[in-house]
C-alpha cells in the first residue's frame, strides 16, 4: 500500500484541507480504516507545541511512523495558536478519520476538538495531554509528575545538607498542566521537608519565550535585596532553570539548581559543574512507542487502551549520567 500524506497547518481553512483530499467519514472502531472507505487507515495528528524541541520531534516521528505504516496522515502543526488550530483540526474530523493522534497540547485548550471526535465517534490517543484520567481521551500517556518532583527534590536535599530550615525558589509557569501540577506538588514536598519556599508559592513565568531572562531576574532581584538568602531552586522546566542558574552564578552564589526537560545545554552544565546540579529525562520516545501500539491494537480489531492515563516513569539526570543521556532537543 502506497502510504499518502497530507500535511495541514493549523492556518489551513475548511477548503485548504478538503483540496488535500481529507475526505470520507470515521468508522470509529472500523479496523478495516473505514474513515477513508477503501481499507486506508486515516489518522489526524495534531500538535500545539510544534515550535518546541521535543513537539518538533514528535511531527517528524509520527510523520516516520506513519509512513511505516501505511496510514494515510493528516498533521495538523498549531504554534500555540488555537484559534487557528482547533478549527483546522474539526475541519479534518468533518472529513472522516479513523483515529486522531494529539501531542501534547493540554486537554483544557481542546474542548471544540474533542466534542467533534465524540460527535463522529473517533477515538483520541494523545501523549502529554493533561495530568489526570479524563473521558476525552481513549489514552493519554505521559510521564510522572510526581516522581519528578519527588527525584528533584531529594537531589537538592542531599546537595546541600537537608531542607529543614533552608530557603528554596519554585520557579513555574501555570498556563502549562504539567509544569502547574510539578510546580504545586515541589511546594508541598518542600515545605514538608522544613524549607521555607520563597513567597510560599511558584513565582511564575508569564512567558515561556522570555522564561530564562524571567528566572534570571526572579534570582537576582531575590538575591540583591536577600545576599546569600537563597539555598537551592527548583524550577519546572531547563531553560527557567538555566536562567536561575546564570543568575546565582553571577551573583557568586553556589546553591543548587534543578530542572525538567534534559535539554543538550542542561546536560554540558550539568557535567561543567556549578549551579546546575540535576534535570529529569522524560522518555517521550518510548511514550510515543506505547501510544503508537495502542493505535495498532485499536486499528487490528477495534480493541481499545486498558487504560486511559498511564504515568511512565522518569530518569533523574546528574552529573554521573549526563553524558549517557540523550537531550530532548536531540531526538
Amino acid at each position: 500500500m502506497r502510504t499518502k500524506f497530507k500535511v495541514a497547518a493549523a492556518l489551513a481553512t475548511a477548503a485548504v484541507l478538503a483540496l488535500t483530499g481529507c475526505s470520507g467519514s470515521s468508522s470509529g472502531g472500523d479496523a478495516s480504516g473505514g474513515g477513508g472507505g477503501d481499507g486506508t487507515f486515516k489518522v489526524i495528528a495534531f500538535t500545539s507545541g510544534n515550535q518546541t524541541p521535543v513537539g518538533a520531534w514528535w511531527v517528524k516521528a509520527v510523520t516516520a511512523k506513519a509512513d511505516e505504516l501505511g496510514w494515510d496522515l493528516t498533521m495538523i502543526q498549531g504554534d500555540f495558536d488555537f484559534q487557528k488550530m482547533n478549527p483546522a483540526v474539526e475541519s479534518a474530523i468533518g472529513q472522516g478519520a479513523d483515529v486522531i493522534l494529539d501531542g501534547y497540547t493540554d486537554v483544557s485548550s481542546i474542548g471544540s476538538i474533542v466534542t467533534a471526535a465524540k460527535d463522529a465517534e473517533i477515538p483520541i490517543f494523545s501523549m502529554d495531554a493533561g495530568t489526570e484520567a479524563t473521558d476525552a481521551f481513549a489514552t493519554n500517556i505521559t510521564t510522572n509528575q510526581q516522581q519528578i518532583v519527588d527525584k528533584t527534590v531529594e537531589g537538592i536535599d542531599a546537595a546541600i545538607g537537608g531542607l529543614d530550615g533552608k530557603t528554596v525558589m519554585v520557579i513555574g509557569h501555570d498556563p502549562h498542566a504539567g509544569i502547574r501540577l510539578r510546580s504545586a506538588l515541589a511546594v508541598t514536598a518542600l515545605e514538608a521537608a522544613g524549607a521555607t519556599v520563597v513567597g510560599g508559592e511558584p513565582q511564575q513565568v508569564t512567558n515561556p519565550a522570555t522564561g530564562r531572562t524571567e528566572a534570571l531576574n526572579f534570582v537576582s532581584d531575590y538575591l540583591s535585596a536577600n545576599p546569600d538568602g537563597l539555598d537551592a531552586v527548583w524550577a519546572g522546566w531547563d531553560d527557567a532553570a538555566l536562567g536561575a542558574a546564570q543568575g546565582l552564578s553571577e551573583a557568586g552564589s553556589t546553591a543548587p539548581v534543578t530542572g525538567v526537560d534534559a535539554l543538550a545545554e542542561t546536560l554540558a552544565s550539568i557535567e561543567a559543574g556549578g549551579n546546575m546540579l540535576a534535570t529529569v529525562d522524560q522518555p517521550w520516545p518510548q511514550v510515543l512507542d506505547m501510544l503508537i501500539t495502542d493505535v495498532e491494537a485499536y486499528q487490528a480489531d477495534g480493541t481499545m487502551p486498558a487504560e486511559n492515563f498511564v504515568a511512565v516513569d522518569v530518569t533523574l539526570v546528574t552529573k554521573d549520567n549526563a553524558a549517557d543521556t540523550t537531550p530532548s532537543d536531540k531526538l
